[in-house]
């Protein structure tokens, strides 16, 4: 198999896997507002300025250098809403240049009166293979949810949503834990599109009431079977990376959703605010190490490249 730098590194702690979620930016071109003048409140790891420059081809090889990474899955990075469908092309052509990435989720907003042209525009690049389109969510498990305009409540919203079946796209899901149960009936109402939970459904709270909570919330959308998980992004507002810590909560997450549903992905370059390319891919390994050789298999890459429509043969 070929390698997205043409390298094979045969070092023992070297591992083959599929990044099934990372991003890229160009801030040149000012298409990122959160990453220039309009700062997100509230970001979820705390203090964010070290993101605020580019991060291109040479920034991503670098940082994977040590792995022998197979193909790569681009998820919209919150380019300029005003412009959706340019993020996408600007990533084909990426791709054009340096040969990753090799899939694309991209950004259509399932609500606004534009919404089904913009994931016509969208669904017509080759390497679309899903869309994420974040809805609103409230900012803790204690708040009563809304079903508001964008909200997964939102008939509009659920009209768009239903869309992607048609034509064959697959949809992130990124919402923190206490809206999964609103979730699992998104996902039981639309059970022809395949589905796929960002970050490990955000533990945020790692007190032991906290990890219950998200245990039992994980539990109730794992019953979809066309729900998926993306093992990543295990930081912590304000806190160090610990490994026992989200170990846990890796081994909970493949207990609770099954191998066969689960694709490793590392949230780069937001995930290097706590920890390098090279200690997350290791650290997870060393999570799974005791798992048979074709679990850890379908977890760094059989699973992504089925969802993801990815031939790595070729």
């Amino acid at each position: 198999m070929k390698t997205i730098s043409g390298k094979i590194s045969n070092v023992p702690e070297a591992v083959t896997l599929i990044d099934a979620h990372h991003h890229l930016w160009d801030l040149t071109m000012a298409r990122h507002p959160w990453l220039g003048a309009h700062p997100e409140p509230g970001f979820f790891l705390g203090d964010y300025s070290a993101l605020k420059r580019n991060y291109l081809a040479a920034d991503y090889l670098g940082d994977c250098s040590g792995h022998n990474v197979l193909a790569t899955v681009h998820c919209e990075a919150e380019w300029d809403r005003a412009d959706q469908v340019g993020e996408t092309r600007w990533i084909s052509a990426f791709q054009a240049r340096h040969g990753f990435p090799n899939a694309i989720v991209a950004h259509a907003w399932f609500h606004t009166p534009n919404a089904a042209d913009i994931l016509q525009q969208q669904a017509a690049f080759p390497l679309v293979r899903g869309i994420r389109s974040k809805p609103v969510t409230v900012a803790g498990p204690n708040e009563k949810l809304a079903g508001g305009p964008g909200s997964m409540r939102d008939g509009k919203w659920l009209e768009g949503l239903s869309r992607l079946e048609r034509y064959g796209l697959s949809f992130d899901l990124r919402v923190p834990y206490w809206h999964l149960a609103e979730a699992a009936a998104v996902a039981a109402q639309f059970p022809n599109i395949p589905m796929v939970l960002n970050h490990t459904g955000f533990p945020w709270d790692r007190s032991a009431e906290g990890l219950a909570a998200w245990r039992t919330a994980m539990g109730i959308i794992a019953r979809q079977p066309n729900m998926h998980l993306k093992i990543s992004e295990f930081g912590l507002r304000d806190q160090i990376w610990d490994y026992n810590s989200n170990r846990a909560v890796v081994r909970d997450a493949l207990a609770i959703f099954g191998v066969g549903r689960c694709m490793f992905a590392t949230n780069f370059p937001v995930a290097g605010l706590r920890i390098s390319y090279d200690n997350v891919v290791r650290a997870v390994a060393r999570m799974v190490s005791d798992l048979p050789a074709a679990d850890r298999e379908a977890l760094f890459w059989r699973n992504a490249a089925r969802f993801y429509r990815i031939d790595v043969e070729a």
